[in-house]
């Protein structure tokens, strides 16, 4: 009888092992299998939360099979206690176990709202937008000049949730001035900047920032990534251009970013002032004009008069000869590089055409048809 028994308790065991083998199996395949979402969704994750809260909310959103399994998965893997805070965007189709490397793993958050910052030349802007997991493009919900206008209620609200991300946004061109006083309006950045940084010395680009990030360490990083850029530049630049230094390139590619802002004609334009320094001839060049006017506090917003254009100033390129004393802006990368890889042209005159472009000239004849060209475009303008 004992001997029956024994038999039969090892058939139990067997068959017990066999089945707890194929939940396992089963669970497994059910943990990396494709998902059930068939849109996409953003998925916060709530500092403080835990895994079970997160698979409970993902089954509610149909995006795993069994929140069990799910929990189970984490925990196995070690990467339930390792929960991050933040918005993800979990795509179509992702199995558990993706989903949880996600949620586990760290980094920016992929969706839910960003605000953008954006520094321009003549305003600075705060964009509140927020990513649709559908299209995964973002949809705004505000903006305003952080400078000049009241917040709206929705900047509160998102300026609340711990999941916000912030970006601030230097457009190429911006005077230092002017980027100092944007910081100073932008409400996540706490701190004082002791001085207005050398003009030119920024580099316009895209810098993530959270809450309390301080005014001078964002500006110290702006300074030492233009330094790269401006060490980059010289490195490579070409032989026999007349600069005799980093300083100059970077005076001259100022010049360059404030004359046009077409990726294309950046070399062109370059390569006119190389030919007007080689053959002595002034810049004659209208930023640097009203650079003198302003020194680098706020846009002009009218006209040059004929008086400032004869007007003896530092940054005078119709009167001095040469290139200005310092950078009239903070040129990006684009200008930097076009300053010592000029394009290799006769030209030595330029003109708006009309399109937002320029058109190039190698005589005074030439060019003064194109100034035709365009004082009758300007005459045929709506409103003229």
């Amino acid at each position: 009888m004992w001997r029956s028994l024994a038999s039969n308790m090892v058939t139990f065991l067997l068959v017990a092992l066999f089945l707890i083998g194929g939940v396992i199996l089963w669970g497994k395949r059910q943990y990396t299998a494709e998902g059930p979402l068939a849109e996409a969704i953003c998925l916060r994750v709530e500092r403080g939360s835990n895994i079970g809260k997160v698979s409970r909310d993902l089954a509610g959103k149909g995006a795993v099979s069994s929140s069990k399994i799910f929990r189970i998965g984490a925990d196995y893997t070690d990467k339930a206690g390792k929960l991050k805070a933040g918005s993800f965007l979990v795509q179509p189709g992702a199995s558990m176990e993706q989903i949880v490397d996600q949620i586990t793993r760290g980094g920016a958050s992929t969706c839910g709202t960003e605000i953008v910052y954006r520094v321009g030349v003549n305003h600075t802007i705060a964009r509140i937008r927020e990513l649709d997991p559908a299209t995964s493009e973002f949809a705004p919900l505000a903006e305003f000049d952080p400078i000049t206008e009241e917040a709206p209620e929705v900047y509160a609200e998102k300026r609340g949730e711990t999941d916000t991300r912030y970006r601030i946004a230097l457009a190429e061109g911006v005077t230092s001035w002017q980027v100092i006083e944007a910081l100073k309006a932008i409400d996540v950045l706490e701190g004082e900047v002791a001085e207005v940084p050398a003009e030119g010395r920024l580099a316009p680009d895209s810098y993530e920032v959270t809450p309390g990030t301080l005014r001078a360490d964002l500006v110290a990083l702006m300074e030492r990534r233009q330094d790269l850029r401006i060490a980059a530049a010289w490195e490579s630049r070409a032989e026999g251009i007349p600069l005799e230094s980093p300083e100059e390139m970077l005076i001259l590619a100022s010049i360059i970013e404030k004359e046009t802002g077409v990726p294309d004609e950046r070399r062109q334009v370059a390569s006119v002032f190389v030919n007007r320094l080689e053959r002595g001839m002034r810049l004659q060049t209208d930023p640097t004009v009203i650079y003198g006017v302003t020194k680098g506090k706020g846009v002009l917003g009218r006209g040059l008069r004929q008086s400032e254009l004869r007007k003896a100033t530092p940054w005078n390129t119709y009167v001095i000869e040469g290139l200005p004393p310092t950078p009239i802006a903070n040129p990006g990368l684009a200008s930097l590089e076009a300053a010592v890889a000029p394009a290799a042209t006769d030209y030595v005159f330029f003109v708006a055409d009309g399109t937002g472009g320029h058109a190039f000239a190698k005589t005074l004849e030439e060019h003064n048809r194109n100034v035709a060209k365009w004082r009758q475009i300007e005459a045929n303008r709506p409103g003229q």
